[in-house]
């Protein structure tokens, strides 16, 4: 007897799909690309159906299948090209690459007195300025600050080298600097 005789897909897309489904979301922050990837996570365990051995359970070898997903997910948005906006740097640094006088680092306020991260308003703003980041730099910020992940995980799931990687997050917080300052502190 085939094994596809053995696995009930259908059951499985039944009991798991809610789970799969919470795991893609919280790892891309997207509802209709989570839902995207769960459908690729059953039409790819589908098609390999056959070379499921059972020495894992089916949900351990889904959210196998979907984690490969997600990866890719994130490789493929890496190797669109970046346009690099001149004007973020131009508004920090001086020709010479110093920072202008006006534009050096400055406090937010006192740390004991900022909770900005419990302000709705503030990460309304926040998730704006995350959101109007070129998608390779928005995901290499999500996968270090959000995701916690170090930096050599991160250039290995998204295939790119260490001086690239710390070149992306450097412009980002750069450009989230700027944008955070435009429309919550100005």
């Amino acid at each position: 007897m085939p094994k596809t005789d053995t696995y009930n897909l259908t059951e499985w897309v039944e009991t798991y799909t809610d789970d799969l489904y919470s795991w893609a979301l919280h790892k891309v922050s997207d509802a209709e690309l989570a839902s995207d990837l769960v459908q690729d996570t059953f039409l790819a365990a589908a098609e390999k159906l056959d070379k499921f051995k059972g020495d894992s359970t089916p949900k351990t070898w889904l959210y196998s299948i979907l984690n490969h997903k997600i990866i890719d997910h994130y490789r493929r948005k890496v190797r669109q090209p970046v346009r690099v906006e001149k004007q973020v740097f131009s508004t920090f640094f001086d020709e010479g690459g110093d920072w202008k006088k006006e534009r050096r680092p400055q406090k937010w306020g006192e740390e004991e007195d900022t909770h900005l991260l419990d302000d709705v308003e503030f990460i309304e703003v926040l998730q704006e300025c995350l959101g109007a980041l070129p998608e390779k730099w928005n995901t290499c910020v999500q996968l270090k600050y959000l995701m916690n992940k170090n930096g050599e995980e991160i250039c290995q799931e998204l295939d790119i080298t260490p001086t690239n990687f710390w070149q992306i997050i450097h412009r980002a917080k750069l450009q989230l600097r700027n944008c955070v300052e435009e429309n919550w502190f100005n």
